[in-house]
């Protein structure tokens, strides 16, 4: 797993592509987060922060669905597995947060990122 989780985190970088972030484009997704109703999570995914409106849910659903399969063909082109590529690439997007944004900190509570950096796994590269 070592050697699978270096490989990702060197990697994970470079694949945060067009894919992943394409939700950023979504004026629904840009509006929920903004709102505090999505966050990201340090598996890589998104998640509903508190009781989310429906739409809210079935849209983060929907996004998770589309990156995992992201993850999963870059995990397979890295030859490390899913969970590993995801979670550093949850790194990143946590480490890419905006001051106001969402994300769930090493607490598993859901933090609003501020000036400073966000808390992240003892695990995650830089």
């Amino acid at each position: 797993m070592a050697k699978g989780f270096m490989i990702a985190a060197a990697l994970a970088a470079v694949a945060l592509s067009a894919p992943a972030y394409a939700q950023d484009r979504d004026p629904a997704y840009a509006a929920a987060r903004s709102a505090g109703q999505v966050g990201e999570l340090p598996t890589g995914y998104l998640g509903t922060v508190g009781a989310a409106p429906a739409p809210v849910v079935r849209m983060v659903e929907d996004l998770n669905i589309k990156r995992k399969s992201v993850y999963a063909q870059h995990a397979k082109e890295q030859g490390v597995t899913i969970e590993a590529y995801a979670f550093t690439t949850g790194c990143n997007l946590i480490e890419k947060t905006a001051p106001g944004e969402k994300y769930m900190g090493t607490d598993g509570q859901w933090h609003t990122r501020g000036g400073d950096k966000p808390s992240r796994d003892a695990r995650c590269p830089g």
